[in-house]
């Protein structure tokens, strides 16, 4: 199973900034005939459309709130690629007096968006002939880090559901992928304290393009992410992939 990007209808999720806003422009200049700009303020999504027109559509999207991703999957019902970009990070050491709300407020965007998201957008891909589902996810959800493990916990309930879907969407004939990007340069990593480590947006976009391509579940951008994967390999294969296979 693979997925060209040319010619086809995509939604991404956080696509006013950061990696969202870069894999926006990457979907662009593989030809997509259009692109959802799913954002919590459609105003944000401004500049996009003043860069590459009427091919992108903001759309009014919140993981927070339930009735949005509804009422987005509604209107978006000739989507044909589904990124889940966003996501949130809140920096909580598991002994943190913070630790409880912090996971919460993690777990609300990037574990019940994502089953949100999920559930609204995957008879839409099922009508429009199977299509794909792409989940931004982290090094974090296969490795803990002591100063934001609370994201990591996110991230690894979120990097399950998502080989749950795997098998679930693949029934419907949908191509998921995982991602997982290790430091990026965008406003999280600095936020966490990894700026002078971090690499490009542009890597994770053009992981997402390859293994959209080339029929793979997982994608692992950058120059972290690639260790990770290699050490990962053999147990993804045996384990995680044991009941299926990537293409």
């Amino acid at each position: 199973m693979s997925f060209e990007v040319q010619g086809k209808v995509c939604l991404v999720t956080g696509a006013n900034r950061g990696i969202g806003r870069v894999i926006v422009d990457s979907l662009m200049k593989a030809g997509a005939a259009k692109v959802y700009a799913a954002v919590r303020s459609v105003d944000s999504a401004n500049p996009l459309v003043e860069d590459h027109g009427e091919k992108i559509v903001p759309l009014a999207l919140d993981l927070n709130d339930p009735d949005t991703i509804t009422a987005a999957a509604k209107t978006a019902s000739d989507v044909e690629l589904v990124i889940n970009n966003a996501g949130i990070l809140k920096s909580a050491s598991a002994l943190s007096d913070g630790a409880v709300v912090a996971l919460q407020a993690e777990m609300e965007v990037n574990v019940y968006g994502l089953i949100r998201m999920a559930q609204a957008f995957a008879p839409v891909l099922k009508a429009n002939g199977g299509g794909a589902f792409v989940q931004l996810n982290s090094v974090a959800s296969l490795k803990s880090f002591p100063a934001f493990s609370t994201y990591a916990a996110s991230k690894a309930a979120s990097y399950s559901m998502t080989q749950a879907l795997l098998f679930d969407l693949g029934e419907q004939g949908t191509q998921v992928v995982s991602v997982h990007p290790g430091p990026i340069a965008t406003d999280m990593a600095d936020h966490a304290g990894l700026t002078e480590v971090a690499e490009p947006a542009s890597l994770v976009a053009d992981a997402i393009l390859a293994a959209l391509s080339a029929g793979e579940f997982h994608a692992w951008p950058d120059t972290m992410a690639k260790q990770f994967g290699e050490a990962y390999e053999n147990f993804s294969s045996n384990v995680v992939l044991a009941d299926g296979s990537e293409g």
